[in-house]
């Protein structure tokens, strides 16, 4: 998901790919990144989206479209979650702060994350047995 994340991804695509049924590997993968697999693509393309943005060479509808998403809608409610403001104020404002500092490492500082804690899954404090997650009803 990280590398191909501008591609049309589907949880079934993905368990396929793993091995796995696609209920299991939603909740492997929710287990191991406290997030279900369409917040993480859809994290990944907002970090993108936001390095194009600084650009400032693309509209906002050619930063939907170059970073997988086709609702140009969906797209602004994630990225306005996730960064706290739409993505047409994020690139209008200046960026200039830190186009000294490598790329690496503005792309760990500028990382999108939920403006809410209530968003944020609870992550389980011990390893949850697939009877156990199976109990607890769906994700």
């Amino acid at each position: 998901m990280d590398r191909d994340y501008a591609r049309p991804l589907d949880v079934p695509a993905l368990a396929a790919v793993a091995l796995m049924s696609a209920g299991h590997f939603s909740r492997s993968f929710r287990a191991a990144y406290g997030e279900t697999p369409y917040a993480y693509l859809m994290t990944r393309r907002v970090e993108r989206a936001k390095a194009l943005l600084r650009r400032g060479d693309l509209s906002v509808t050619e930063v939907c479209l170059a970073v997988g998403c086709t609702s140009l809608g969906s797209f602004s409610s994630r990225f306005t979650e996730l960064v706290g403001e739409s993505p047409s104020a994020y690139r209008a404002r200046r960026h200039d702060a830190g186009a000294a500092v490598p790329a690496c490492v503005a792309k760990v500082g500028t990382r999108p994350r939920r403006t809410a804690a209530a968003d944020r899954p609870a992550v389980p404090a011990r390893p949850v047995s697939i009877e156990e997650a199976d109990s607890a009803g769906p994700s």
